[in-house]
């Protein structure tokens, strides 16, 4: 039998997050316990989906007909979506501009596939979510990262994004609050952005996934600041609602010229394609946007506490210094020690010395990644405590 070859494309992605499981696997399977700080699951640690959202899910089995949904998503959920957007974002767009996916990803992955062909680019911020450049890969285009400045609290340079948008560039990417370095960005820079995007007829693509998770300053979305750019938002509930594993997402279509209309349509074509998103979990999700929200409180007041006391410790650490995150639930510390000649050396290096998962910096992008590592700061003080430690003791020992 003759071997059969995957796809070039395929085997080119990658995503470091859950790459670096294939070494720490090694270690588990020889029951060497690791405190991993690599993957941005808040129910993996002490945060608990909301009561009323699990109650409602177990009510949406028993009186929905477990069937298929509209492609484009469950009509009521789109509609309580648009209403806290317009009390949020002050968006008011018909519910044909909003559309339910399997998770931000699916909305990520849809959208470069309506737009972007063979040779075309688009900015996205360095460092930045790899899903972002991935895809934009995959489908034959050319992701052009643009430098976050580290020494001003990794928000966006404008003049390096305006040296590097050709006539290629399709849209522009915010992620904001921002992963991996949690940066929240001013509304300056967000209006600055969207100057640019003007003024090179180009549409913003608005990660706002951990837009609740603002706990040094308020986060702001930049649909919310124009009437005249385009701006598609993404966002979902596996970080804020604590509902990572019902991989609901959605995506809002801010198009005030009706410039978008079709690409809009390429991105529903697809949604028909895949059939429907999870329908007992859209039915239920509704509670989540309309019940309670008191858990967003005792969140932040956690993510608060664990940013301030993993960055206070990091920058006692010899060898590493770190700029504070103001949102989201990660650091992206710097290495500054020489020890190691890359990030991944590193982080194998801390994986095995002090059983400490956490992501190499250059996944985040090859450039403005490299030598940092990205760590959630999720799990209770103790456990971070007990990380720290070791990572403290380990580099007191090679720097």
């Amino acid at each position: 039998m003759r071997t059969f070859h995957a796809t070039e494309r395929s085997l080119n992605v990658e995503y470091a997050i859950r790459d670096v499981l294939i070494p720490a696997r090694k270690l588990e399977d020889k029951g060497i316990e690791l405190i991993k700080l690599h993957i941005g699951d808040p129910n993996k640690w002490d945060f608990e989906t909301p009561k009323h959202v699990r109650d409602a899910l177990g009510r949406a089995v028993e009186i929905n007909d477990n069937g298929y949904a509209e492609s484009e998503g469950y009509p009521e959920l789109r509609e309580a979506i648009l209403k806290k957007e317009k009390q949020k974002n002050g968006i008011s767009v018909g519910v044909d501009n909003c559309m339910i996916t399997n998770g931000v990803t699916e909305a990520i992955q849809s959208l470069v596939a309506a737009t972007i062909s063979p040779g075309d680019e688009a900015l996205v911020p360095g460092p930045g979510y790899p899903s972002y450049t991935e895809f934009i890969k995959f489908f034959g285009g050319k992701p052009v990262a643009y430098h976050a400045d580290e020494e001003n609290g990794w928000e966006p340079d404008i003049d390096d994004m305006r040296k590097k948008i050709t006539d290629k560039t399709k849209f522009i990417t915010i992620i904001n609050p921002n992963n991996p370095t949690g940066a929240l960005y001013s509304d300056k820079i967000l209006k600055d952005i969207i100057d640019l995007a003007g003024e090179h007829d180009l549409f913003i693509v608005s990660d706002e996934i951990y837009d609740l998770m603002s706990f040094e300053g308020s986060h702001h979305s930049p649909a919310a600041l124009t009437n005249d750019v385009p701006v598609v938002l993404f966002n979902g509930f596996s970080k804020v609602d604590l509902l990572p594993g019902w991989r609901m997402g959605y995506m809002v279509f801010c198009d005030p010229h009706n410039c978008m209309d079709e690409i809009k349509e390429g991105v529903s074509r697809q949604l028909r394609l895949r059939i429907s998103a999870n329908n007992p979990c859209q039915m239920a999700v509704i509670d989540a946007i309309e019940g309670p929200q008191d858990h967003h409180g005792i969140i932040n007041s956690k993510l608060k506490e664990r940013a301030r006391y993993m960055s206070e410790r990091i920058n006692n650490i010899p060898g590493l210094s770190i700029t504070a995150p103001k949102g989201a639930f990660y650091a992206f510390p710097r290495i500054d020690s020489k020890h190691w000649n890359n990030d991944m050396d590193f982080v194998l290096d801390v994986l095995n010395n002090c059983h400490v998962l956490v992501v190499p910096g250059s996944g985040f992008d090859a450039t403005y990644g490299k030598m940092h590592f990205r760590a959630v700061f999720l799990p209770p003080i103790e456990t971070l405590g007990k990380a720290l430690d070791a990572l403290e003791d380990y580099m007191n020992k090679v720097v």
